[in-house]
């Protein structure tokens, strides 16, 4: 026998955050939390005798798996409210009249999936008919889980559980969770109610999520001044920026000691066969009205190299970013990259100014990956009897990925083509016909290599930045996760 408490959350959006200092939603809910809703019913119910002990036959049985579907959190800005229970108010003191309370900053994380309707599914229960009589006219009254304004309908059945993907609960109730929640809330004074218990479980290797060969540390720098280009000639402005640094290491003298992982190149000046240094664009992306306007660029150093900290590197980017007057008095000094034959100047920027320069997007984690801009593959085609020109195409795919020390996906978890599935993002190649400058500007080297966009589903999660193709390291190829909502 199974017990199903299905939830259906009739606003198709969950408000709940995961604690009291977080701004990140709690998808799916966790049953800790669905039994602290069917307490409060209990509690406006009158504390019914048959209906405590129907709670305390739920408490006592193993953590439920949770079918939910995946979704999108959303963002959370701060707002200032009135808190309910003011402290320090006392009769007469109009303090504590709503409209004069002293607003307080609140944040209300949210979460829209994908199937407003989540099960709690606990295998081999087998509630008596009147035990699960009173759960069921708990869940009646069940009006919310979570903030009130997450409104739920709520129904236990004994049956199967819905076919769908399961997820394992991070939280979990416990024997005497009743009795704890009781002395919460007759406390004097009152005392918020402390969360469950943390379910442990020995970690599933498989499922540990890989990380390729750039790190998600970078380095950011925001466009500060000149006309920037459209993002198809990113690929040129990413080579001026090395060229530029390079020179950096020439001033401090160190111009034949350029390291490899800089340089993209051995003291012999042959091709490293290491990972080195990517710089790629930070455009306005991956949401409604996406322009792919370019705000910045981003340097990404190779995984386990901390070239940032090191004193050379250090050394070279104050010689190419002088400090400069900025502001109208000219009593505020900034450093500023300048790219001379481009006319653009950069500062260092923390991203916090502007979304677009947030890294965050590109280096989560996820299994499915979509390509910003497009993936310049490591070959020509060649046509062959055996092989068709799009497996071909996810055979090259299939390889950038393994030269990035990631898992090479199933050929049949590649989708490439023209169009890119993220928003703003420009197709690989224009249409026939169309004028020179809707193509994309590549490096000399680059400049007769196939573009493609794709999607590309890793069969496991992987720790982004994801860079694919012939071109990573002057940023084609970047990708962003498709699936950065779904709770894993």
């Amino acid at each position: 026998m199974t017990l199903v408490l299905d939830i259906e959350h009739l606003l198709g959006v969950a408000f709940a955050a995961r604690d009291q200092s977080s701004d990140a939603p709690d998808w799916p809910p966790q049953p800790d939390r669905v039994f602290s809703a069917l307490v409060a019913a209990w509690g406006d119910r009158g504390e019914r005798e048959e209906e405590r002990g129907a709670l305390e036959w739920l408490e006592a049985q193993t953590a439920p798996e949770i079918i939910a579907s995946d979704g999108y959190p959303r963002t959370a800005p701060i707002v200032f409210v009135p808190p309910n229970d003011p402290e320090g108010g006392r009769v007469g003191n109009e303090a504590v009249m709503p409209a004069l309370r002293r607003r307080q900053a609140r944040r209300f994380p949210t979460f829209r999936p994908h199937d407003p309707l989540v099960s709690l599914v606990w295998r081999e229960a087998a509630p008596d008919p009147d035990t699960l009589a009173a759960l069921n006219v708990l869940a009646a009254d069940t009006a919310y889980v979570g903030h009130s304004a997450s409104l739920t309908r709520c129904r236990f059945h004994n049956g199967d559980a819905p076919a769908a993907a399961t997820a394992a609960a991070r939280r979990r109730v416990y024997r005497g969770r009743l009795a704890e929640l009781e002395r919460d809330f007759r406390a004097k004074p009152l005392r918020r109610p402390s969360p469950g218990v943390p379910v442990r479980a020995a970690p599933d290797q498989t499922k540990q999520p890989m990380s390729g060969a750039f790190a998600d540390r970078w380095l950011v720098l925001e466009h500060a001044d000149g006309e920037m280009p459209d993002i198809r000639a990113a690929a040129l402005v990413a080579k001026e920026l090395r060229n530029t640094l390079m020179s950096g290491y020439r001033e401090i003298g160190l111009g034949e000691a350029i390291p490899a992982a800089v340089s993209g190149h051995s003291p012999d000046g042959r091709p490293s066969s290491a990972p080195h240094l990517a710089i790629a664009p930070l455009a306005f992306l991956g949401a409604p009205y996406a322009s792919g306007a370019v705000f910045g660029f981003a340097l990404i150093p190779p995984r386990g190299n901390d070239l940032f900290a090191d004193p050379d590197f250090q050394r070279a980017m104050r010689a190419i970013m002088p400090l400069s007057d900025t502001g109208d008095d000219a009593t505020e000094r900034r450093r500023r990259l300048v790219l001379g034959q481009l006319g653009l100047a950069f500062e260092v920027s923390d991203g916090s100014g502007r979304r677009s320069l947030d890294p965050t997007p590109y280096v989560g984690e996820a299994r499915v990956w979509a390509s910003c801009t497009p993936i310049v593959l490591d070959r020509h085609l060649k046509a062959t009897r055996n092989e068709t020109r799009e497996e071909e195409i996810e055979g090259l795919i299939r390889r950038a990925c393994a030269n990035i020390r990631l898992p090479p996906p199933e050929p049949k978890r590649i989708s490439a083509g023209k169009h890119s599935a993220i928003e703003g993002a420009p197709s690989a190649y224009p249409s026939g016909g169309t004028p020179r400058w809707t193509r994309w500007r590549l490096p000399e080297s680059l400049a007769s290599r196939q573009l493609t966009h794709a999607v590309v589903e890793f069969p496991v999660a992987v720790q982004g930045p994801v860079i694919l193709g012939a071109g990573r390291f002057v940023g084609l190829g970047l990708c962003r996760p498709l699936d950065a909502g779904r709770r894993r």
